[in-house]
């Protein structure tokens, strides 16, 4: 089953994570994508590590499937030749060098667009291509302080946290894919192309959504409440007998009514502080300590199975061992085991969209440096096997 990408090829400049990330979104979909490496040591994650599997980073194997890999030298003649020819046989270009990089290069938008006005070009950088910031070098956890997360994440007077993962860099990949596919739209009415700039720091601050709200109604900064919700109560993670975590997410009265009944405490839904949402909220500090004595007195899985019957929104707070052992994280696909020509099986992510006529899937593994080189010069480009010989020997590829 073809993909909703199917036929459409995109040339992946990108390295490290935010575009790699976006870049096999699209790949997921189903779109060719060519990811262009530098010569003999390719995207920086190839080396980041340990751990690795029989040499492989685990860190490049995690968002690199669906692609092909071709190595490039953009500072050479022969090297551009090749991309420019690519870039006209391409729909979409991706990078996420520093603004001003690809100028340099001599493979910025205004001289691939010259030669492809078809071409959907997409840039993501740290601040933008605007802005007194644009020339500064970040990675994700300045963004990450500076897009204000960190300034509500965390306990209170304890130092700033950062979310366990990249999440800036890969929220932008993933508005990146949001602005190409945009893009590919209105491409489709005006048969042009165009650039689309994404910021990893926009990504961010376009994420405070209510928090932000908060601040415009009141003009006071929110504050750090751990795993707990500003205006929602009883809306946080409570530790149970067995000293794991349940979270919590009583959304309305009637939920808090289910959750009265469920811990045999009704009265408490009766009680006038308690009783409506807005009461919970003024007075969170009489509440929570009510329910942390209650929920001491049953393991976590326990209260889980009463809160289902109950029809109470709570969960674990998994580990990765739990999280993918889970019978609905499995039903869903999302853990995925691939063949790798030299790690062997390795395990993925699965894909988080289901469509019910053109479904992503896995095709390929990431691949190895330089795997596709034959097949992408020969024959996409054309090049003989004695030119493709030569390239290889000048460093070009």
């Amino acid at each position: 089953m073809a993909g909703p990408l199917d036929g459409v090829r995109v040339l992946d400049l990108s390295r490290v994570l935010t575009g790699p990330f976006c870049s096999m979104l699209l790949g997921d979909l189903g779109a060719e994508v060519i990811k262009v490496e530098i010569p003999r040591t390719g995207d920086d994650t190839r080396q980041w590590g340990p751990p690795f599997i029989h040499g492989e980073s685990a860190y490049f194997l995690s968002i690199n499937r669906n692609k092909k890999s071709l190595t490039l030298d953009l500072s050479s003649e022969k090297g551009r030749e090749i991309l420019y020819a690519l870039a006209e046989k391409s729909d979409i270009l991706l990078e996420n060098f520093r603004p001003g990089v690809t100028e340099r290069l001599r493979v910025g938008y205004p001289t691939l667009a010259e030669k492809n006005p078809r071409l959907i070009y997409c840039s993501i950088s740290s601040y933008g291509y605007s802005g007194p910031y644009r020339d500064r070098l970040a990675y994700d956890l300045v963004l990450q302080a500076m897009g204000g997360l960190m300034g509500i994440t965390g306990e209170p007077g304890r130092p700033p946290v950062r979310i366990g993962v990249a999440l800036s860099d890969i929220g932008a990949g993933m508005y990146a894919a949001l602005a190409i596919l945009a893009a590919l739209a209105a491409r489709a009415r005006t048969e042009k192309g165009q650039w689309v700039d994404v910021s990893l720091l926009d990504t961010t601050v376009s994420w405070l959504t209510y928090m932000a709200a908060y601040y415009f109604a009141t003009g006071k900064n929110p504050e750090k409440a751990g795993s707990a919700h500003p205006t929602i109560v009883p809306y946080q993670c409570l530790k149970t007998k067995d000293n794991e975590y349940v979270a919590l997410a009583v959304g309305n009265d009637k939920l808090f009514q289910n959750l009265c009944r469920a811990i045999s405490n009704e009265k408490l839904a009766q009680d006038p502080r308690f009783s409506t949402n807005p009461g919970r909220v003024t007075n969170r500090k009489q509440l929570i300590p009510i329910l942390e004595e209650v929920f001491a007195q049953k393991p976590r899985d326990e209260w889980l199975q009463i809160f289902a019957e109950e029809e109470v929104p709570a969960g674990p707070v998994y580990s990765m061992q739990e999280v993918f052992s889970d019978p609905q994280v499995l039903q869903r696909k999302m853990l995925a085991r691939i063949q790798h020509p030299t790690a062997g099986e390795i395990s993925q992510i699965g894909i988080p969209m289901v469509f019910s006529d053109t479904n992503p899937e896995i095709r390929s593994p990431p691949p190895v440096l330089g795997e596709h080189a034959e097949e992408i010069l020969g024959k996409l480009l054309g090049y003989e096997g004695k030119r493709i010989a030569e390239l290889r020997n000048e460093g070009v590829i």
